[in-house]
C-alpha cells in the first residue's frame, strides 16, 4: 500500500506507530485499540477518514470511520477481541458532498439563493445510486422539494450522509504508506502478581533443604495471598568451579550449594534439573497443580554457564578463551562472576547457538511452562532475541517474556519493541513524590506506553534498596501499595518482603547472608509479617478493574510533599480508585487533596463516599477539595474505591 503523491490530503503523525512500523504495538486482548493521526488537506474542502483493520488471519480489512478531535487530529478505535496480531492503517479523501453540505447549511443561515446548490447535490446523489439503489429514492425527495428549510434538512440528514459517506465517490484519495500490527495479548500479560521463591528454601523443616515437592505444598499458601504467578529461581544443576560461598564468597565451604544462576554441571544444563532439589515428573506435577489453583509457573532463563556446563565441551566455540587458554569468565569491573561464563555472541558458529537457545525455551514449552523471567537480557544479542520472540510468538501467542533488564532506558525500551512483554523498572529507587510522579509519567505517556509494560518489584534477591534498609515495617507497606497499584504488574521476592527482611552487606544493597548463596528456613508466620496486608491487596487488586491497567493514572494534587495521590479508573468509570500513600514511614502526614471530580463524574454539589479498601472505614467527602491524614504505624496508606451519592431523598443510611 503506497501514499498517492498526487492525493491532496496529508495523513502523519500516525500513533501508535513504533519504530516506523519496524515493530508491533501492545495491548490486552479485550482492549478497544484507539489509533491517531493528523490528517488535512490544502483548502477549504471537507475530508472523511476510515481506520482500517484485520485479525492477523488475513482477511478482508474492516473500516471504522475516524473523528476529528480538534486541530486536525483524527481518532478511531477498534475492539481486540481474541489473543494475535491485528493489522491497521488509514485511508483519507476530499468528501466533496459534505463539502457540499456545509456550504449549503451556510447559505441556507445566510438567507441565500440554494436552488442551484440542489440540482448540484442531487447530481452527486444519482451518481452515487448506481452503488446503492436507495440513493436514487432521496435523491428524487430532495429535488421535488421547494422549501430551502426543508431542503436543507433533507439534503444533511443522518441517513443521507451515512449513505453517501460510504457509496459517495472518493476524491484524492490517500492511503498511509504503512501496515501497522499490534499484539493482543492474554490477561497475565498485562495483569499479575508475582511471588518469587528458591526452591531449595522451601522446606517446612529447618534443618532440610526444600525440593520441587515442597513447592507443591507452597502452591496453596501462594494461592491464599492471591498471587498469580509462581516464579522459581532457577532449578537447574549448579557448577562446582569457582562456586560462590556464603555472601558471595570467592570459595564455598564444604556443603555450600552455591548460585543457582551458575548454571550447568555433569547432571546437565539448562534442560536438566538440579536432582537435589526433584525430578522432571515433580517439575510437571508443579505445573498442573499450579493450574488446578489459577497459579502459573515462570521458569527463570540465564543464558549463561557455569565453567562444569555440558556446552564448554561440546561448543567450545561459543565461548571466549584467553591467551593462556582458560576460558573467560564473567566480570563487570570491579565485580568477578568466575562461577559464570558468558556466551560469546560474535562467534562464527551463531547460528547453531541461537538453535540451541530457542531450544530451552522450546523445551520448557513442552513441559507446560509459559512465562520465562530472563536474566540479563540485555547482555546478549539484541538480534538474536528479536528473532528468537518472534519465533516463539509466531507459534504460541499466548508465551511470556520479562526482561530483567536493570540498565540504561534506552536499552530497556529496545528490549520492550523487539518483543519482550515486560519489563522489569527503576520503580525500586524511585521514593520520592517528585521521583515517582515523573517516572510515572514517563512510562504512561508518549509512544513508550505503546511497547514498555513494566512490571514493579520492590526488591529482587539482588536488591534490597536503602530505603527498605530504613529498619521499618511501614516501609515495607508503603513500597508494597505503591507497586502494586500503581502498576497493573508487580512481584516481590516473597519471603523476604512478608518478613521484611532488612539487613544489607555494609554499604551495599544487597541482603547480609543472601539466599543466592546458601539454603534458608523461612518462618513464615513470625510476628511482624505481612502475609495479611499482601494478602488483601492482592484481593483489591483482583477486585477492581481499574487497577488492571497501568496507563489510565492520574496523579492528584495533595499540599504535602510526603503524600502521593492517584486516581485510576475504568473506562465506563464504574470503578475509580484513589490510592494515597504516606511516604514517609516514620511520621504521620496529612495535607488536603483535590480530587477532579468533575472528570469522574461527580455532582460537586452533593457528599459522596469514599470507601478505604484496607481498613474498611467509610468517610463522607464533598467538594473537590478533603483533608487527609496517614499514620503509618496505623496504616500509611488508603485504597479508597468512590461510590457516588444515588440520587435519594433521606438516605442518610446510605452512606453507613
Amino acid at each position: 500500500m503506497r501514499t498517492q503523491v498526487q492525493g491532496r490530503v496529508v495523513i502523519e503523525n500516525l500513533q501508535p506507530e513504533i519504530g516506523g512500523g519496524e515493530f508491533y504495538t501492545k495491548c490486552g486482548a479485550g482492549d478497544e485499540f484507539l489509533v491517531e493521526a493528523d490528517i488535512f488537506c490544502d483548502g477549504h474542502d471537507a475530508i472523511c477518514a476510515d481506520l482500517l483493520w484485520r485479525f492477523e488471519d488475513g482477511g478482508e480489512f474492516y473500516k471504522v470511520p475516524m473523528g476529528m478531535v480538534g486541530n486536525d487530529r483524527w481518532r478511531g478505535s477498534f475492539k481486540c477481541e481474541a489473543v494475535g496480531f491485528y493489522e491497521y492503517t488509514i485511508t483519507a479523501w476530499v468528501d466533496h458532498f459534505k463539502s457540499w453540505q456545509n456550504d449549503l447549511k451556510k447559505k441556507n443561515a445566510a438567507r441565500q439563493d440554494i436552488a442551484t446548490d440542489i440540482v448540484i447535490g442531487v447530481e452527486m446523489i444519482r451518481t452515487a445510486a448506481k452503488e446503492c439503489p436507495m440513493l436514487e429514492r432521496l435523491a428524487g425527495v430532495l429535488e421535488k422539494t421547494k422549501d430551502p428549510e426543508n431542503a436543507t434538512l433533507i439534503a444533511t440528514n443522518e441517513e443521507l450522509s451515512g449513505l453517501m459517506r460510504r457509496y459517495g465517490q472518493r476524491v484524492s484519495v490517500t492511503e498511509y504508506g504503512k501496515i501497522l500490527k499490534v499484539l493482543a495479548e492474554r490477561e497475565r500479560a498485562v495483569f499479575g502478581s508475582w511471588y518469587e521463591v528458591f526452591a531449595r528454601s522451601t522446606s517446612p523443616e529447618a534443618g532440610r533443604a526444600g525440593t520441587l515437592r515442597d513447592c507443591i505444598r507452597l502452591l496453596g499458601d501462594v494461592a491464599k495471598m492471591n498471587f498469580d504467578v509462581l516464579y522459581l529461581a532457577p532449578i537447574h544443576p549448579i557448577g562446582k568451579t569457582s562456586r560462590k560461598g556464603k555472601n558471595n564468597a570467592r570459595v564455598a565451604g564444604e556443603g555450600e550449594p552455591g548460585s543457582p544462576w551458575a548454571i550447568g554441571s555433569v547432571e546437565g544444563g539448562h534442560k536438566a534439573i538440579d536432582p537435589d532439589i526433584g525430578t522432571m515428573e515433580d517439575f510437571e506435577e508443579l505445573v498442573r497443580e499450579g493450574q488446578k489453583l489459577g497459579i502459573e509457573i515462570a521458569m527463570d532463563v540465564a543464558i549463561q554457564c557455569s565453567p562444569d556446563h555440558p556446552y564448554v565441551k561440546e561448543h567450545p566455540e561459543w565461548f571466549k578463551w584467553r591467551p593462556d587458554g582458560t576460558i573467560q569468565f564473567a566480570e563487570n569491573p570491579p565485580k568477578k562472576y568466575e562461577d559464570i561464563v558468558p556466551i560469546n555472541f560474535e562467534t562464527e558458529n551463531w547460528r547453531e547457538l541461537w538453535e540451541e537457545i530457542k531450544s530451552i525455551f522450546d523445551f520448557w514449552m513442552e513441559k507446560g511452562v509459559r512465562i520465562f523471567r530472563v536474566d540479563n537480557p540485555h547482555t546478549k544479542s539484541f538480534a538474536m532475541w528479536q528473532w528468537l520472540i518472534g519465533e516463539v510468538k509466531a507459534a504460541n501467542r499466548d508465551v511470556i517474556f520479562l526482561a530483567e533488564a536493570f540498565t540504561r532506558p534506552k536499552v530497556m525500551y529496545r528490549l520492550a519493541k523487539i518483543g519482550f512483554t515486560q519489563s522489569y523498572t527503576y520503580f525500586t529507587w524511585r521514593n520520592t513524590k517528585s521521583e515517582l510522579t515523573e517516572y510515572m509519567r514517563e512510562l504512561t505517556s508518549g509512544p513508550i506506553k505503546y511497547f514498555f509494560r513494566p512490571n514493579f518489584w520492590p526488591n529482587t534477591p539482588d536488591i534490597l534498596p536503602e530505603y527498605l534498609q530504613l529498619d521499618s515495617r511501614q516501609g515495607f507497606i508503603a513500597r508494597l501499595v505503591l507497586a502494586a497499584t500503581l502498576s497493573s504488574n508487580y512481584g516481590i521476592y516473597g519471603p523476604a518482603y512478608e518478613l521484611c527482611v532488612n539487613k544489607a552487606m555494609d554499604g551495599k544493597e544487597e541482603y547480609c547472608d543472601s539466599e543466592k548463596y546458601e539454603v534458608k528456613h523461612w518462618n513464615k508466620v513470625q510476628p511482624g509479617n505481612l502475609r495479611e496486608i499482601i494478602k488483601l491487596v492482592n484481593l483489591i487488586r483482583r477486585d477492581n478493574a481499574a487497577l488492571w491497567k497501568t496507563n489510565n493514572i492520574r496523579f492528584c494534587n495533595i499540599e504535602n510533599e510526603y503524600m502521593l495521590a492517584y486516581i485510576k479508573s475504568t473506562a465506563a468509570g464504574d470503578n475509580i480508585i484513589l490510592t494515597i500513600v504516606n511516604l514517609d514511614p516514620f511520621h504521620k502526614r496529612g495535607g488536603y487533596i483535590d480530587l477532579p471530580i468533575e472528570e469522574i463524574g461527580i455532582d460537586g454539589r452533593q457528599p459522596y463516599l469514599m470507601r478505604d479498601m484496607l481498613s474498611e472505614d467509610k468517610y463522607i467527602w464533598s467538594g473537590s477539595r478533603n483533608y487527609v491524614e496517614l499514620d503509618p504505624y496505623v496504616m500509611g496508606a488508603h485504597i479508597f474505591r468512590l461510590q457516588k451519592r444515588l440520587k435519594r431523598e433521606y438516605d442518610f443510611d446510605y452512606y453507613m
